[in-house]
């Protein structure tokens, strides 16, 4: 299924760019490249995309700008790629809308499986179990993939779906954040905890929940985090 899946690589390096689209390729992945900002918009205008791989310094429209326009149309995957190596950095690449992140220099090993494991989240089916989770004002269609607040209907992305899709299905467990990493990112590379703490904080925003005073996701000091409604419905 991999040859169907398209895959736009955002990078103003040409050889950075040249090499992550042969790995990808090989992996039998229909690759666009584009070498800055308006390319990119330009490209993901035209053609509809599985993917994006998308560095955060580029000539013309900025990585996080491409991010924050491609993220109010479409909830597609992105993996954002940084020569910065702060923490805030990586952060804000996280805030704005990008599901995953590589600091520079990656191994393209190591971006193919995070792509693989993406595209596996964002198109499997969920479990089977119920379909429709209730818990008071907050209503999650897993079928039809949407989520609604005092009816309202909010726009996650698929990273933010999966995270509360896995914490509302058990109410009361305590998720540890390398649990959360493998479960919603695909993965278990040592050191994106704080990939999951940016998720839970963008989730958050999106439920209007406060973290000193939450009304579903609690964090659990040294451990992780759980989902505690005021009121489940079967």
């Amino acid at each position: 299924m991999a040859a169907t899946r398209r895959i736009l690589v955002v990078e103003d390096e040409k050889t950075i760019r040249e090499a992550v689209t042969a790995y990808l390729e090989k992996e039998g992945y229909w690759v666009t490249g584009a070498a800055d900002g308006e390319a990119a918009l330009d490209a993901f205008e035209k053609r509809q995309f599985d993917l994006v791989v998308l560095d955060l310094m580029l000539p013309l429209v900025s990585g996080e700008e491409v991010c924050r326009t491609i993220r109010d149309t479409s909830d597609v995957p992105i993996i954002m790629l940084t020569a910065k190596g702060e923490e805030e950095d990586r952060i804000t690449g996280l805030e704005i809308g990008a599901d995953d992140y590589l600091v520079k220099p990656f191994s393209p090993r190591e971006l193919v499986a995070r792509v693989r494991a993406l595209l596996r989240r964002a198109n499997v089916t969920v479990e089977p179990q119920r379909d429709r989770l209730v818990y008071g004002p907050l209503e999650i269609d897993v079928a039809a993939h949407k989520v609604f607040l005092d009816g309202e209907e909010l726009d996650l992305t698929a990273s933010e779906f999966k995270l509360l899709t896995t914490l509302s299905r058990y109410p009361g467990r305590v998720y540890t954040r390398m649990e959360l990493v493998e479960k919603v990112l695909g993965y278990d590379f040592e050191g994106y905890e704080r990939t999951i703490d940016s998720h839970v904080k963008n989730l958050r925003s999106k439920l209007r929940d406060e973290p000193r005073s939450p009304t579903f996701i609690y964090t659990v000091h040294g451990v992780g985090y759980r989902f505690d409604p005021p009121q489940a419905e079967e």
